[in-house]
C-alpha cells in the first residue's frame, strides 16, 4: 500500500463563538430531559428509560464543556493580548 500524502495544506480551523455553541447545546439537552420527565413511566414500561438519562448526562457533560471552553477562550485572549506589541507614550 502506498502512503497517502495530502496535495495541499490543511485549512486553518474555524473559530466561532464556541462558548455560545456549547451553552446552547447544554441548554437543549437539559430542556429535553425536562420535557421527558412527565413520561417517566412510559419510558420505564417500554425499556427506554436510558433516553431520559442520556439527556441528563448530556446536560451534565455540557456543564463541564462550558467550563472548559470558557477557560480556553480566556487563555486564547490572554495569549493574544501578550502578542500585541506595547506602544510607548510620547
Amino acid at each position: 500500500m502506498t502512503k497517502w500524502t495530502p496535495r495541499h495544506e490543511a485549512p486553518e480551523p474555524l473559530e466561532g463563538n464556541v462558548v455560545a455553541t456549547i451553552t446552547g447545546g447544554t441548554v437543549l439537552w437539559f430542556v429535553l430531559f425536562l420535557a421527558q420527565l412527565p413520561f417517566y413511566g412510559w419510558f420505564e414500561d417500554h425499556d427506554r428509560l436510558w433516553w431520559l438519562w442520556t439527556c441528563l448526562a448530556g446536560a451534565g457533560l455540557g456543564l463541564i464543556g462550558i467550563w472548559y471552553v470558557r477557560k480556553r477562550d480566556a487563555a486564547i485572549r490572554r495569549h493574544a493580548a501578550r502578542q500585541v506589541p506595547e506602544t510607548s507614550a510620547h
